[in-house]
Parts: C-alpha cells; sequence; structure tokens
C-alpha cells in the first residue's frame, strides 16, 4: 500500500509550511541508524515521491506495507525542549527488499489531516528507526518521534495526532552527491495506523490557610492550574477550567469531592469551607482532550 503524501511527511517547522526550504534539519549520506538527524535526506525523497504520478526524478514505488502500529495513548509535553515517545510496527516487504540494509531507513510518523494534505507539521524520528528480522518478509521495527515544541507545534496542535510510517531504500545512492540518481532509490509510506493525544502538560497546586487552624473556623483553600505554552517555552494558567476540591480525613486512604471550583482569568483558585477534622485538601483537574488530568499534591491541614 502506497499512500502518495506531501514534503510535509517530515516537516518540522512552527506552521508546518511544505516548502523543503523551511527544513532546519541537516541531510545525511545514506543515512544509517548512527545518523545524527535523517530528517532532511528523508524529506528530500518523500518531496520527489509526492510530486505526482507521472512528475520525472521520482523514487520508484517499493513494496513495503506496515501494520501493528503502537505508541502511547498520550503524550505530554511540556514547556522544556524536547520530548520523545517510542513507536514499535511490523514492517512488511517483498522478498527482494534487504531491510538490514546500512542505507535502508525506516521510521514512525505523526500527522494531523492527512498525509497529503497534513494540517501541521508532520513529526518523525531524528534517528531511523531499527529492525528486528522475523522472516523473510517481515521484521519488527522500533523507532521514536522526536518532538521539539518550540519549534514544530503551535499550542493549537494539542490533541489526537494519527500514526504513519514510512521506509527509504537508498541502494547506494547519496542524497547529497552530485551522480545521486533518485530514481534508483525505493520509497513507501502509509498513513491510518493509529493514533495518540499530543497534550499540554498540566500542573495544579493548593494551599490550605490558616495552619493549624480551630474546628467549625472558616479554611481558606487557594490554587493555580496552569498548562504549558508551546510557543513561549512556559507555563501559563488555564483560565474558566472546572477544578473540584477534594478531602480526605487523616488515615483515610481515598479522597471525596467537596465542591466545584472555577480558574479565574490568571488561572487561579480560591474557595472556603469549614474545618472539621484533621486531614488533607486538594484540587483535581479532570482534563480535557487537549490538556491532561492533573491532581494537586494534598496540603495537611491540623484542626484544633
Amino acid at each position: 500500500m502506497r499512500t502518495r503524501a506531501t514534503v510535509a511527511t517530515v516537516t518540522v517547522t512552527v506552521t508546518g509550511a511544505l516548502a523543503l526550504s523551511a527544513l532546519a534539519v541537516p541531510a545525511v549520506h545514506a543515512a544509517g541508524s548512527d545518523a545524527a538527524d535523517h530528517r532532511g535526506a528523508f524529506a528530500k525523497i518523500s518531496q520527489a515521491a509526492h510530486k505526482g504520478e507521472r512528475a520525472p526524478g521520482q523514487p520508484y514505488d517499493m513494496d513495503v506495507t506496515f501494520s501493528d502500529f503502537k505508541i502511547a495513548k498520550a503524550v505530554k509535553l511540556g514547556s522544556g525542549t524536547h520530548y520523545s515517545t517510542t513507536v514499535t510496527y511490523k514492517l512488511t516487504h517483498a522478498a527482494g527488499i534487504n531491510v538490514e540494509a546500512a542505507d535502508f531507513v525506516t521510521g514512525p510518523l505523526l500527522h494531523r489531516g492527512s498525509l497529503t494534505a497534513p494540517s501541521s507539521a508532520v513529526l518523525a524520528g531524528v534517528k531511523p528507526a531499527t529492525c528486528a528480522v522475523d522472516t523473510a518478509t517481515t521484521a519488527t521495527c522500533t523507532g521514536k518521534i522526536d518532538f521539539y515544541p518550540r519549534e514544530d507545534l503551535l499550542n493549537s496542535d494539542a490533541g489526537t495526532w494519527k500514526g504513519a510510517a514510512a521506509a527509504i531504500a537508498y541502494n547506494g545512492q547519496d542524497p547529497e552527491g552530485e551522480e545521486f540518481d533518485i530514481t534508483k532509490v525505493g520509497y513507501a509510506d502509509q498513513e491510518g495506523l493509529g493514533t495518540t493525544l499530543v497534550q499540554r502538560a498540566s500542573t495544579l497546586t493548593v494551599n490550605a490557610t490558616p495552619e493549624p487552624v480551630k474546628k467549625g473556623k472558616p479554611l481558606t483553600i487557594t490554587g493555580k492550574l496552569s498548562i504549558a505554552n508551546w510557543e513561549t517555552g512556559t507555563y501559563v494558567g488555564y483560565v474558566n477550567q472546572s477544578v473540584a476540591l477534594q478531602y480526605r480525613k487523616k488515615d483515610v486512604m481515598t479522597y471525596s469531592d467537596v465542591k466545584g471550583v472555577k480558574t479565574n482569568g490568571k488561572g487561579e483558585l480560591r474557595t472556603t469551607v469549614t474545618a472539621s477534622a484533621d486531614g488533607y485538601h486538594r484540587f483535581t483537574f479532570k482534563g480535557k482532550t487537549p490538556v491532561p488530568a492533573v491532581n494537586a499534591t494534598g496540603d495537611y491541614v491540623d484542626v484544633q
């Protein structure tokens, strides 16, 4: 199975632009598993493969398909510069294809929309996947998707992403060489292999005052719900969100809901309760598709 795609198959830009010149990653020579970053060469082949069915100067269609794509249900990305997640999949190929060759490369992809019309940058791994041969025509491959949020993602990109995979047989051709003949290079990709949630990581705090407090007196509970801002590399308040205040008595293992509270325009929380017994108070956020659930660490209050 072959799915036609644009160069965005391995483009890593903030806007998801399709131009090869937008790539900020280096190419490699006959990209092997020890390559520092194979995405540039991968993009060059992918771009040529998707110029159109009858366009000259294309790699040939390689008889490779992908299945059993396994990825984490959710990937939480904070304000850091780099994250990765591991993907495994099965690669099935024609008998004449040598997946153990040094210049055969494959890797998983994540995209939004379709590979032919992605709505965001399509994400790949810096290094190719490694494959263990199972039979003469199948292999089990393990690779990574590398995330560089400030380079690759807008905050609006949080949500469901689709899994895909691609493979290239360079067959001795050097994509950076003067005598590079792309028509001798094999290429295959396939989408619709699975999904994962790419989420903006969340944090939640709580503080109960005064401590200690007299029984029957008011206790003020404050906190803040924050989420990662990928575009600035910081955390910002998550505004107008429903959060539950929970309580558990000392020596009791489980929390119970007390009341609902909403974050203000800065993501802050504030409410009051009547102190009754020694125990822990916390806020809990159930999460949404773009943002994971999170619990604050319980704050213990001595009630006298």
